[in-house]
């Protein structure tokens, strides 16, 4: 799941979470929406993901929600240079709070066929 897509998966949602808003909750992980704060604070930052070889991505964030916690059957791929959690994947599961689709980088694409 991307961005919003993560929320979807969470089992946890900490903040902004509306009443009755539906999630799938597949992944034990806890995110809190528009972390960043609003489409005003939207920005770009270099993110290495464990598993992807290379340079660093560039990730794309837009109202990102940020992965504030993570259960024991969690792999973190990806941080900020802060340290906040901005990748994870839990077995064929995958979620990414950044926008791999909105740059001309594949790789994070690829990472996810072959799961």
């Amino acid at each position: 799941g991307t961005c919003a897509g993560a929320i979807l998966l969470a089992q946890e949602i900490s903040e902004g979470r509306h009443e009755g808003q539906p999630h799938l909750g597949l992944m034990d992980i806890t995110v809190r929406r528009n972390a960043f704060g609003r489409q005003l604070d939207s920005f770009e930052a270099p993110v290495a993901v464990s598993g992807i070889p290379g340079l660093p991505l560039n990730a794309v964030f837009i109202r990102a929600p940020v992965i504030e916690r993570v259960g024991p059957a969690v792999v973190v791929l990806g941080r900020l240079a802060d340290g906040r959690i901005v990748a994870a994947q839990q077995g064929r599961l995958l979620a990414t709070v950044f926008h791999p689709e909105l740059t001309g980088d594949d790789r994070m694409h690829r990472f996810f066929l072959a799961l």
